[in-house]
């Protein structure tokens, strides 16, 4: 038997991407999670499940006593138009929930934390493409903010207790499971609309890009830095690595390769760009390629085709916002790298 492992968020998008991973390298995973979002079809197989928020003392109990080694941290508030909104609801789970949380894992014994911070929240907006893990952070949304404000906490935790930490900060993870519904990924949300025949509203010129990076392949990510040798705390980046491909796609140019391979015409609707979302994304991942052994395996179109064949069923039909089982990958497309200008403003 491998670690004893506790992922929060685990029945969400991302965290049952790499509860799945834990428990096939033959980890013993309990998977935490309030179902607010996530669904009990995504929890894999073999992992125990405890449904609890973040905030509460059950939580904090469960860390407490549980005997766990590794805490991976998923759960959050991931709206930034709520965190917009409403600050104090954001900044109450997504700050608050980390620090109940800790309190547990340093009664029991917790070894390490592996922390989903934003690389797509957290850098200013401001700067030259892709951003390494030293560019400047200054980020646009409540979201952002609490996200850099964990990860300060998190190296203060190192310092005074001991509780080690590595921070992954992705860019913008998509993949089989995603929420296609309200502030869904944006491939989520367009797959989903347009395997309905609906036409997708696209917030701003859809010349914004996003860095897409693979959920399999950020359950990779996670795994490595679960195990990897991490190096001294000298400032806050240390132990921080960006998850991305340092790829720009352009939101409209999504929408088209998604309508392509759907054998449908794009129809799209523009409104304006929303408050606290950046214009331009990518994340350089030298440091992870060179300290975790991680590069992304999955070429954007594969990725794509993997996450249509869980969204559209054989008849060629929508399967539904809900949740859906990744079916794999097939196809070796590639996406376009943009040419990225000097001062331009990032995603």
């Amino acid at each position: 038997m491998g670690r004893k492992v506790l992922v929060t968020g685990g029945a969400g998008f991302i965290g049952s991407h790499v509860a799945a991973a834990y428990v096939a390298a033959g980890d013993d995973v309990t998977v935490l999670d309030d179902l607010s979002s996530g669904a009990m079809a995504n929890v894999p197989s073999g992992a125990r499940f405890v449904r609890a928020d973040i905030r509460s003392p059950e939580a904090r109990a469960l860390l407490a006593s549980g005997g766990f080694t590794l805490l991976n941290h998923h759960a959050a508030q991931v709206d930034v138009r709520i965190s917009v909104a409403d600050p104090v609801r954001d900044s109450d789970i997504n700050i608050l929930g980390l620090l109940n949380l800790l309190a547990g894992a340093g009664t029991g014994g917790v070894r390490r934390v592996i922390f989903a911070s934003s690389g797509g929240a957290v850098y200013v907006e401001h700067g030259r493409l892709p951003h390494g893990e030293a560019a400047a952070k200054l980020p646009l949304s409540p979201y952002g903010s609490a996200k850099l404000a964990c990860e300060y906490y998190l190296a203060t935790f190192a310092q005074l207790y001991g509780l080690e930490s590595a921070v992954l900060r992705y860019s913008n993870v998509y993949g089989p499971r995603q929420n296609g519904a309200g502030e869904g990924g944006v491939v989520a949300v367009f797959a989903h609309r347009l395997a309905a025949g609906e036409p997708v509203t696209i917030f701003g010129d859809g010349r914004q890009t996003r860095d897409l990076v693979y959920a399999g392949d950020v359950a990779e990510a996670n795994l490595l830095a679960s195990e990897c040798r991490l190096g001294p705390l000298g400032e806050l980046d240390a132990r921080a690595f960006n998850i991305g491909t340092g790829i720009e796609t352009g939101v409209t140019e999504l929408a088209e390769v998604l309508a392509a391979a759907l054998g449908r015409r794009l129809d799209a609707r523009y409104q304006p760009a929303r408050a606290g979302e950046l214009r331009r994304s990518a994340l350089a991942i030298d440091k992870a390629a060179a300290e975790l052994g991680w590069r992304p395996r999955t070429p954007l179109r594969e990725g794509l085709a993997s996450t249509l064949r869980a969204i559209v069923g054989p008849d060629g039909g929508t399967a539904g916002p809900g949740p859906a089982r990744d079916s794999g990958g097939t196809g070796r497309m590639g996406s376009r790298r943009l040419r990225a200008e000097p001062e331009a403003r990032s995603a």
